[in-house]
């Protein structure tokens, strides 16, 4: 369904044919048909296997003794390729992550785990494939909706499971997830694999000029939901906009010392800003109001660190729309010494420019200067470089 989806985005392919002939697999072949699923038309990739033990090419032939690939075979086809490196990158860390899971889930080594060869060969062209469909798209960045797994059972190899499978959930750890009321696995862990490996979860889509949009077709066709996989490829803005979540909590009987340490507890689970608010409290008592701004993904994190490292009963919590500027970061070469610059542009235009401070704090230390001047002379330079702002 993925490789469907960029197919129907616009992906000839014969593209995606051609680079995976650099794998030298026999033994498969691949084809792309116009289908509709519940009324709406998207794009069914077939991937077929043929029944023969000569899937691999004669530079690989010590993998035919078996009819189990380990993970370092596949590391080894994969390498062993002309991809370019990128290519190959992506997909062994995909394949890793699918082993590494299936390593924990039967309480063995990655080593040790094996994909029967029919299903390996199978794998390697859905995550090689769509790996190779990402990378001639030119896509820089990949989001996902929150994933939807279905209900019901599943037959796998070692059994019938609920939905969804073992691997699936494993690798949807930490991640959104969707109730769907259809009995079926609608996500696979090869499916699983691929975007949360390359991807970052969104309750909402990014800020972004949608040009491109396409639709990956499963087997069945439900008639209620569409069974499809929908992509869409563009442009994200400059001034890149998202929800966030502000947790908070008023406090009148702790120290600054212990306060300082909460701040740093809430950051290390990923809270994106922490600050303090100076209030007055009930029967004159002077009173801090503790504020974190965090991603749904991360709210439950700083929820327990606001209960367990503070005096509090309860929190707040309410959601926001932050808007950022485009933000990169570059080391300059400035007369003190290389710092890194973060960078904020807004229409491809700097807006704002903020050295970093630990480097900042290094020159000073090593210079015995004061931080607000090594501050003043590093800004005052960069503003002056217009090249190395462009």
């Amino acid at each position: 369904m993925t490789l469907g989806a960029f197919v129907d985005a616009g992906l000839d392919v014969r593209v995606v044919k051609d680079h995976l002939a650099q794998l030298h697999l026999h033994g498969y072949e691949i084809s792309a048909e116009k289908v509709k699923r519940a009324g709406v038309t998207g794009t069914k990739v077939h991937v077929i296997i043929f029944p023969t033990d000569n899937h691999i090419h004669a530079s690989h032939h010590d993998h035919h003794h078996n009819l189990h690939l380990k993970f370092s075979d596949i590391q080894s086809i994969i390498e062993k390729s002309t991809l370019h490196n990128d290519i190959k990158g992506d997909s062994i860390k995909i394949f890793q992550r699918l082993a590494a899971v299936e390593a924990k889930i039967h309480d063995t080594t990655i080593e040790e785990v094996h994909f029967h060869e029919v299903g390996a060969i199978d794998a390697i062209i859905d995550i090689v494939g769509s790996v190779i469909a990402i990378k001639h798209l030119g896509i820089e960045k990949i989001y996902f909706s929150p994933i939807p797994t279905g209900c019901g059972y599943t037959k796998c190899e070692h059994g019938t499971f609920p939905v969804p499978a073992p691997a699936t959930i494993e690798l949807l750890k930490n991640q959104l997830l969707k109730s769907v009321n259809i009995e079926k696995e609608i996500t696979t862990p090869t499916g699983a694999a691929i975007i949360t490996t390359l991807g970052e979860g969104l309750r909402t889509n990014p800020e972004m000029k949608i040009l491109q949009v396409g639709y990956g077709a499963g087997s069945n066709d439900n008639p209620n939901i569409p069974n499809l996989l929908r992509i869409f490829i563009g442009e994200t803005s400059d001034q890149a906009s998202d929800e966030m979540w502000i947790a908070e909590t008023n406090i009148d009987n702790m120290s600054g010392e212990i306060l300082g340490y909460v701040m740093d507890k809430l950051f290390e689970v990923g809270a994106v800003d922490v600050y303090f608010t100076s209030i007055q409290m009930k029967k004159g008592r002077p009173g801090v109001i503790v504020s974190a701004i965090v991603s749904e993904l991360n709210l439950p994190s700083v929820e327990s660190v606001l209960f367990s490292q503070t005096t509090t009963f309860g929190i707040r919590k309410y959601k926001v729309v932050r808007k950022i500027l485009a933000r990169e970061f570059r080391e300059f070469d400035s007369p003190l010494g290389k710092v890194k610059v973060k960078i904020g542009k807004f229409n491809g235009t700097t807006k704002n420019i903020s050295p970093e401070y630990e480097d900042c704090k290094r020159i000073a230390e090593e210079k015995s200067i004061p931080l607000k001047q090594v501050y003043t002379i590093i800004s005052k330079e960069l503003w002056h470089n217009f090249e190395f702002l462009k």
